[in-house]
């Protein structure tokens, strides 16, 4: 599957830990979102064009209105580095 330079970093993030959170107007469509590292630094190259990307390809998912994270079919996405092993 293709995936961005930015989307593969994201994805790396999350494969490690980390999470989106997002956050919703008074619409309740998402507005603003953050991508947290699992030491919780904030990642500011996920974007919400990015994140809409990774979501509508099935890469990341939420759980009960929870946080977003990476998803199976995302694992399988993500290219292999050497900091994941």
């Amino acid at each position: 599957m293709n995936v961005s330079r930015n989307g593969q970093r994201v994805l790396h993030v999350l494969a490690q830990g980390g999470v989106i959170r997002h956050y919703k107007d008074d619409n309740g469509r998402i507005s603003d979102i953050e991508c947290l590292t699992r030491e919780g630094w904030l990642l500011t190259l996920c974007t919400l064009d990015l994140f809409k990307a990774l979501r509508q390809k099935g890469l990341i998912a939420s759980m009960n209105g929870g946080p977003y994270r990476i998803t199976r079919q995302g694992l399988q996405a993500v290219r292999s580095r050497p900091d994941n092993r």
